[in-house]
């Protein structure tokens, strides 16, 4: 009846993914490159994004949903942008919203879930 569950880069915190169930369940990604507009920080997560399901068996065609949180609701069709050329006909549930997020340099974070 247990089904295993297998997690990603464990750390104190958090895991970057969780497989559990033909499902894959993405951290909240942020760039590691503070340095870079919105566009450019949009395009590493989206990297990660890729590395990580990559990893798990799975890629974007299969996402199911997507929690976006940008920290400055003026930067949304930017990040679109960026967004719209990577994520292909395959659209995912989704949700852009502005948050404070955990640096004032963080300008995106991106969160999804995807079927294997």
């Amino acid at each position: 009846m247990s089904q295993n569950i297998v997690r990603h880069e464990p750390g104190a915190i958090l895991s970057r993914a969780v497989e559990y169930n033909g499902m894959v369940f993405l951290a909240g990604l942020t760039a590691d490159d503070y340095s870079l507009d919105i566009k450019g920080q949009t395009e590493q997560v989206l990297r990660k994004i890729d590395k990580y399901l990559a990893a798990a068996g799975t890629n974007k065609s299969r996402l199911l949903s997507t929690l976006i949180y940008i920290s400055d609701i003026n930067n949304k069709d930017r990040m679109n942008e960026v967004w719209q050329a990577w994520i292909g006909k395959e659209v995912p549930a989704r949700a852009c919203v502005q948050a404070v997020l955990g640096s004032p340099k963080t300008l995106v974070e991106i969160m999804v879930t995807a079927a294997k």
